[in-house]
């Protein structure tokens, strides 16, 4: 029996109120609100966490022209076969190359292919093995690196290939994160990542 899988426009007639990715060909999709969820709705620290990544990198980007970063509701389609798309996530933050955007792709599709960064902000019921298998997604597709943050423990674990073997370094506190092959010359460090605003 032949099985049709989803294709990119499949994926973009879901429309703007809906979270979807792809997993093992499956869609895991997010409808608006009162609609079925199969993805867990996030808390508002959450927001929070994935805000303080993307302001502390896109400005350092733009000054750098170093590429494009994005914050969450980007897919990439991380792998495809004769029969559709087999792999597609949805990073909370993201950041790929200039020189990856091909003269050629249309912006308003799907990116076609792995970030170079993907960071996902956990949420406290996602579980342990779900996350190490999208952290193998990203990579056996080609993601330079994958942050895991945890808003709870406030550590970043800093996910990278080394030939077959996934290679993981933890950061607490004011430990600078190594992102000398994304980011020369940019020190960060996770009590930035996961610091609450000031109000006062």
């Amino acid at each position: 029996m032949i099985t049709t899988r989803l294709t990119e426009d499949d994926l973009m007639q879901l429309g703007p109120d809906v979270w979807a990715e792809v997993v093992d060909g499956r869609l895991i999709i997010t409808w608006p609100e009162g609609g079925k969820r199969e993805m867990g709705p996030v808390g508002f620290l959450h927001g929070l966490i994935a805000g303080n990544v993307y302001d502390v990198l896109k400005p350092f980007v733009l000054k750098h022209k170093l590429g494009y970063v994005q914050a969450d509701g980007v897919i990439y389609v991380l792998a495809t076969d004769d029969q559709g798309i087999r792999s597609a996530l949805v990073p909370d933050v993201s950041f790929v190359r200039k020189e990856r955007l091909l003269p050629n792709y249309d912006l308003s599709r799907p990116f076609p292919g792995a970030p170079d960064l993907a960071v996902e902000v956990i949420s406290p019921q996602e579980a342990a093995s779900d996350i190490l298998a999208k952290v193998d997604r990203y990579l056996d597709a080609g993601t330079q690196q994958v942050w895991v943050m945890y808003p709870e423990r406030r550590d970043l674990h800093q996910y990278t290939r080394r030939g077959t073997k996934n290679q993981v370094q933890i950061y607490t506190d004011d430990d600078l994160i190594d992102v000398k092959n994304l980011f020369p010359g940019l020190e960060i460090s996770p009590v930035t990542l996961f610091a609450l605003p000031d109000l006062d």
